[in-house]
């Protein structure tokens, strides 16, 4: 049990004024960056697609106003690695124009492969902070899915942002519940509120009576990481999975809060997701709140619309203090995964103490949610051990930090997992290319062998067949020169036997 510190849930849910500028991220999803589809220059409306999807896990993405597109630029986005990727750099008009799709009323009649390829045209990607694409996540033909668990567990400390939404516009969560049911033909409902969110508890509640939904309403125990997918499924159905198994496996998909209300305003009101919920929070801020905020806002404009900063602020992060990542400035923008920006004090963060020896004292395997041997994957990281790291199921480490919070030696340990897993990811992409590559020189070897064995036949075929009495012939010029080299030396029968 952590302490909550929601001091941002005390505050409404307020819209931010429009940025005169954006950065807009082209990576806002797994998978590759989209492409850009505008040039600079160009004027675009607010819900235009700006970015092509790069593949099948890649997602689309759209102008969060209506303006002038001013560049295509690469930009820091607050990536964990750390690199500088692409982004339209955009200068609003302040006209807000939109650019709707067409919207779909009546959605109980529609197919679900047509509500599903809506939800992809609008770019809606989970909102928890996973972004993985929802139209992939809700396509699943061969799997007989019996519930679905809307997930309002905000279990992390500080932020507020599904809280906030619940307390606001709990009708369209539960809508949204209703369309993504209908999607997967789920005969069960489930929206998962934290026992301490008591206002947004009562207000689903209130939505859900007023509809007559079939939605059951669960207040789950208030414990970190009560809001991970597999720890919730695992309290509210007894379904556990081991590496490797997806919840949608079992007949379980769990949903974000936000991702639920989001695909609600792109079928009903054929929005694209161009705005999300963000809890600007931290002693570092003067008015921590919940801000509707326009995707490719900046950390700077969010920080001003909230006091700005505090005498004590000394540490900017993106996301809450367990899985968030530190930043060094405010110059980053807002994408679909940005749920909070949290300004902690010098007070609230940890002195930086040299990393000391592991002890041995399995706290983190005793805290570790996904029962791993975080000590044991931290040394074959260190000694680059790859067999050994994916043996004992790195990737299902979900980074929730507990390990490295628990541990008294103060040992980087997500840190560490991220690196490994980046690593692993680094390699099974080359093991992949050299996959091809082979497969590619075989492949040439085959069609060469081919080539040269129809080359051989064709010289076969062109040779002129042997004469017919050969073997004759050759007898008979073999017994002429017999007969020459037997003649008397010196006589010459053409001439009559003279000398």
């Amino acid at each position: 049990k952590l302490d909550p510190r929601k001091i941002a849930s005390c505050v409404d849910l307020r819209p931010l004024p429009m940025p005169s500028r954006l950065v807009v991220p082209l990576l806002q999803h797994v998978g590759e960056p989209a492409i850009p589809c505008v040039a600079p220059g160009e004027h675009v409306l607010k819900g235009q697609r700006i970015g092509d999807a790069a593949g099948l896990l890649s997602g689309y993405v759209h102008a969060p106003t209506s303006g002038r597109v001013r560049a295509i630029v690469q930009s820091d986005i607050g990536h964990p690695s750390g690199r500088l990727l692409p982004c339209i750099d955009m200068e609003a008009d302040g006209a807000d124009t939109w650019l709707r799709m067409s919207p779909m009323g009546d959605w109980t009649a529609r197919a679900p492969a047509v509500l599903v390829q809506r939800l992809r045209e609008a770019g809606v990607v989970g909102l928890g902070g996973g972004t993985f694409p929802t139209d992939l996540k809700l396509a699943t033909p061969d799997v007989d899915v019996h519930t679905l668990i809307v997930n309002g567990a905000e279990c992390e400390p500080y932020i507020a942002c599904d809280d906030a939404l619940l307390r606001a516009r709990a009708a369209e969560v539960i809508d949204g519940a209703r369309l993504l049911a209908h999607i997967l033909g789920a005969q069960r409902v489930v929206l998962a509120i934290e026992d301490s969110m008591r206002e947004a508890l009562a207000a689903a509640i209130a939505a859900r009576d007023a509809r007559d939904a079939a939605v059951d309403i669960a207040a789950v125990p208030t414990r970190y990481p009560q809001g991970g997918e597999r720890q919730l499924v695992a309290t509210l159905t007894g379904i556990e999975m081991s590496a490797g198994i997806l919840p949608r496996q079992r007949g379980v998909v769990c949903i974000n809060v936000g991702t639920a209300a989001a695909a609600l305003g792109a079928v009903v009101r054929g929005e694209a997701i161009v705005s999300r919920i963000v809890s600007v929070t931290g002693p570092g801020v003067r008015s921590p709140a919940n801000f509707d905020v326009p995707l490719g806002t900046r950390l700077a404009d969010l920080a001003v619309a909230a006091g700005g900063y505090t005498a004590s602020a000394d540490r900017l992060v993106i996301g809450g203090p367990m899985m968030g990542i530190a930043v060094s400035h405010d110059d980053i923008p807002v994408g679909k995964a940005t749920n909070c920006m949290l300004v902690l004090s010098s007070a609230e963060t940890r002195a930086g103490g040299p990393e000391l020896p592991c002890i041995r004292c399995g706290e983190c395997a005793r805290v570790c949610p996904s029962g791993l041997l975080p000590q044991q994957l931290h040394f074959h990281i260190a000694s680059s051990n790859w067999r050994a790291v994916r043996r004992l199921g790195l990737a299902d480490c979900i980074e929730c930090g507990l390990c490295a919070y628990v541990c008294p030696s103060q040992i980087p340990l997500v840190e560490s997992f991220r690196f490994g897993k980046g690593e692993t990811i680094w390699q099974d992409r080359e093991r992949a290319r050299a996959d091809i590559s082979r497969e590619r020189f075989e492949r040439r070897q085959a069609r060469l062998a081919r080539v040269a064995e129809v080359r051989d036949a064709r010289l076969r075929a062109r040779q002129p067949p042997p004469a017919t009495g050969g073997d004759a012939t050759a007898a008979a010029v073999a017994a002429a020169m017999a007969r020459a080299r037997a003649r008397p030396a010196g006589r010459d029968d053409d001439a009559g036997g003279l000398p």
